[in-house]
């Protein structure tokens, strides 16, 4: 039996271990920079196991320190603790105690496997040649939970990381790589339309907000469509937009509407709020309003770094096959990983938790989002063999 299937083999064995740590993170999650209860667990878990641990992020994070018997190179393998505040709808036995709150989108099955893993090379602790780190943090979903951890020193010794994410597009047990850019910069906006509230009878003696906040959303949506190559990959979404209260007859004094805006590269990053600005400053006073524009720049853009993207697509073609693992196309949506990656090298990947038979099919942040949890050994068994690959190498 060659070290892969020994590593498989393993974590198939650990497999009620895993999907009893998957299922308690489900009942109970926490969001954003709170994740203190689901912190306290992990650090307790790896404890238990002998590692040295912190918590960091004010205590809503925590990393281990697993050190080889004998010197080498240290990897950081990462997974997030923070649900989403959605209100859960699925019929399963473990589903969220906790209402409004909701693991939508996998993160609670990154940590069950990567307990797993830890559990795994805690076992083979006399056959590693350098350290691993497990780095488990919270708020990805917003975008301060990697640099909250970074801040406080996670990757202080660290020369790489490895991180994992389940996907509702790939099927069951694949697994998704690409070296180079993989997802977007994350940005996000609000704007605030004043102007002169009124009767909804005598618009003259106003001076509408959401007729201004109309024309201005049409004329954003010129960007992308007509200002970038369409080669390039950007997006500016409006996402949410409000005005007014119940009244029909009342013309609001303000509106406001806010969104996400996209982007590949870092001159696009920089060129689409320049140009949201620019629009604005254009047609709002134009229509004799005025206005406020709020820009919140939140994730960088996520690029793989080309040696540790063919480690990973090796360990993984060892672990699922050959056919199981594919490069896989960029996508628009956006990761705090990158700030892990602003320091070390590393790589970022998909895994495939869809199973159209069992009915696991709903997206990422849908309230009947699930995984086929049957991939739960097959996850820690690819963090295992990706530190394992990497440490090899030293």
């Amino acid at each position: 039996m060659n070290r892969h299937e020994r590593i498989l083999q393993r974590a198939k064995e650990l497999n009620q271990t895993i999907l009893d740590l998957r299922r308690d993170f489900h009942q109970h999650p926490e969001v954003g920079l709170q994740t203190f209860i689901t912190a306290s667990k992990v650090d307790r878990f790896l404890r238990e196991l002998g590692m040295e641990t912190r918590l960091l992020a004010n205590g809503a994070g925590v990393s281990g320190l697993l050190k080889g018997a004998s010197s080498g190179k240290t990897i950081a393998l990462r997974a997030d603790l923070d649900a989403l505040p959605l209100q859960e709808e699925t019929d399963l036995p473990y589903k969220s105690v906790v209402s409004g709150l909701m693991h939508g989108c996998g993160h609670d099955a990154h940590t069950a496997m990567l307990l797993g893993a830890a559990m795994i090379l805690c076992e083979w602790k006399k056959d590693l040649r350098g350290n691993v780190a497990f780095i488990f943090q919270p708020a990805e979903e917003t975008g301060e939970g990697a640099k909250a951890m970074v801040e406080d020193g996670v990757l202080e010794g660290v020369d790489a990381i490895f991180g994992l994410h389940v996907s509702s597009t790939f099927d069951r047990g694949t697994l998704g790589y690409r070296s180079g850019p993989l997802m977007a910069a994350g940005d996000f906006f609000d704007v605030k339309i004043s102007g002169k509230g009124g009767h909804g009878g005598l618009p003259h003696e106003a001076v509408d907000p959401i007729v201004i906040a109309a024309s201005a959303i049409s004329a954003l949506q010129s960007i992308v469509s007509r200002e970038i190559n369409p080669l390039e990959s950007a997006v500016i979404s409006i996402c949410k937009i409000e005005a007014g209260k119940e009244a029909y007859n009342v013309i609001p004094d303000f509106a406001t509407f806010g969104g996400t805006i996209r982007s590949q590269n870092a001159d696009l990053r920089e060129y689409l709020p320049r140009r949201i600005k620019e629009i604005l400053d254009g047609i709002v006073p134009a229509m004799r309003g005025s206005y406020e524009l709020h820009l919140m720049r939140r994730f960088p853009p996520t690029v793989n770094e080309e040696k540790m993207t063919s480690l990973v697509a090796r360990a993984a073609r060892e672990v699922l096959g050959e056919e199981k693992v594919f490069e896989m196309k960029p996508l628009m949506g956006s990761e705090d990983f990158p700030f892990y990656l602003q320091r070390v090298p590393g790589s970022f990947v998909f895994f495939g938790v869809k199973n159209t038979e069992k009915g696991i099919l709903y997206p990422h942040h849908h309230p009947r989002f699930d995984i086929d949890e049957e991939v739960l050994p097959l996850g820690a068994a690819i963090d295992v063999a990706v530190a394992l690959e990497y440490l090899q190498g030293n």
